[in-house]
């Protein structure tokens, strides 16, 4: 991988800094990268004297350990910090937090944040590379492109595929980078879920908005199912998780009525019995842990491309 292109951006922060053909470049570097991953030595020396500090201010586990793992398979020295057992915790602010582990001389920082535009703010104070691995409600940068890249995988391209995002939308870092994304390739995007979970920006992102879930699946190339995220809710936006399940829950009995075979997605962690079964998590037509080895890949990615903007 020698004749290195470069992303139009220094930083990921959200989709929206990326045009289509950094998007395609994530991809066609992904798709070398998931060969790699794929041969008996799975490790390249691409980021040997790159350090990268991982550091997440809110719980995560496959986006952690994905672009954990992602580090190590480049051969990059790694740092991980976890607020809870930091510093922050006595009051330290966020710039003072960072610049503590820039000092040890780290090239790129991998951040998680409950607060929206995080990584954007400390973008504009630090010199390191920043990598959104997700803020607030806001966005999640690499959940969408290896969204998009296992869609692209399945059906060989991903402009003019109808694809559902289900479920709490108003909440969704995943949703809102996932459209921005999807519409970015060419695919038609449609959001479902309860009238309360529906953001009433939604219009303006030129997504269709439907509120019965067959009629939306019977749309669909393709259904992304969100988890309900009740730890950003404070209100009710439904009355209980069971009438939400027998409204925008999907089961194996709705999966096979439909008038046509979809495929079936989920960003995890899933809640088995609420927005999907297990028959159908674990179906033929769930491309769900591809998915997750797509996320090494298309972070190797990312984390390559950024690195030779060094």
């Amino acid at each position: 991988m020698a004749d290195q292109q470069k992303l139009s951006s220094r930083h990921l922060l959200g989709i929206k800094d990326l045009n289509r053909n950094d998007i395609e470049l994530i991809f066609e570097t992904a798709t070398n990268f998931k060969a790699v991953l794929n041969r008996p030595i799975k490790k390249v020396p691409s980021l040997r004297d790159v350090t990268i500090a991982n550091i997440f201010f809110e719980n995560s586990t496959r986006t952690r350990l994905s672009f954990e793992l992602a580090q190590k398979r480049l051969s990059a020295d790694t740092i991980n910090f976890a607020a809870a057992s930091s510093s922050v915790s006595k009051g330290e602010t966020l710039i003072d937090t960072v610049n503590n582990i820039l000092a040890m001389k780290v090239d790129m920082v991998v951040m998680r944040h409950p607060y929206a535009g995080a990584g954007i703010f400390l973008s504009r104070h630090i010199k390191a590379q920043i990598v959104n691995a997700g803020d607030g409600a806001h966005e999640h940068p690499t959940q969408a492109l290896l969204d998009a890249f296992s869609i692209r995988e399945k059906y060989g391209e991903v402009s003019g595929k109808k694809v559902v995002i289900v479920g709490d939308i108003l909440h969704s870092r995943v949703a809102l980078s996932n459209i921005l994304c999807l519409k970015q390739l060419g695919a038609e995007v449609m959001v479902c879920g309860p009238t309360t979970l529906i953001p009433k920006f939604i219009g303006s992102l030129g997504v269709k908005v439907e509120h019965n879930l067959i009629k939306a699946l019977n749309w669909c190339d393709v259904a992304n199912m969100l988890r309900i995220q009740l730890e950003r809710q404070d209100i009710k936006y439904f009355p209980s998780l069971r009438e939400y399940t027998m409204l925008y829950g999907l089961n194996k009995q709705i999966l096979d009525s439909l008038d046509k075979e979809i495929t079936v997605m989920h960003p995890g962690p899933i809640n088995r019995g609420v927005e999907i079964t297990s028959d159908v998590a674990d179906s033929k037509q769930s491309i769900i842990l591809d998915q997750v080895e797509n996320g090494v890949a298309v972070r190797m990615a990312v984390l390559y491309l950024l690195a030779g903007q060094m």
